[in-house]
């Protein structure tokens, strides 16, 4: 059976402990998707018009080297959310993210949710601050991979 978005968006840790009122806010710019294995849930250089709160599977967050091809920099489970670049002109993805296997998210609508959080300052301010304490996980987590990558030792 499946759970209605506003329930989808008031459970996932994103959103969690939100105001009722306001997760149906953002469940009102909400619709449920599915990806096949391989598929590309988002591509660089597109426009970033949605986020993603993936609900079952994992997606890759892959950049291209040309010299190397897709290189993945994170995966993201259940749980996590997939797509910052909707919140940030020019409004366009900075990586590719690919479905490891069956995913199942929310996709939010980014226009949507922006014009509502520009008409509610505190959604707004909510926004913000979800999605910067998500970003500021994500880079400490990138920092720790440099610094396996890289190790300790300086160079001489």
């Amino acid at each position: 059976m499946m759970r209605p978005v506003a329930e989808l968006v008031a459970s996932h840790p994103l959103f969690a402990g939100l105001p009722e009122g306001t997760t149906a806010e953002i469940a009102a710019c909400a619709r449920n998707v599915a990806f096949l294995p391989g598929e590309l849930v988002l591509a660089e250089g597109q426009p970033a018009d949605t986020l993603f709160l993936v609900r079952r599977g994992r997606v890759a967050i892959e950049i291209h080297a040309p010299d190397r091809g897709s290189i993945v920099v994170e995966t993201v489970g259940p749980g996590g959310a997939v797509g910052w670049s909707w919140m940030f002109p020019p409004y366009r993805w900075q990586f590719d993210a690919r479905a490891l296997g069956p995913v199942g998210a929310v996709a939010i609508d980014a226009t949507c949710l922006r014009a509502k959080a520009d008409a509610d300052d505190a959604l707004g301010r909510l926004l913000v601050t979800r999605v910067a304490g998500v970003l500021l996980q994500r880079l400490q987590a990138t920092r720790i991979r440099l610094l396996d990558l890289y190790g300790t030792d300086r160079a001489r």
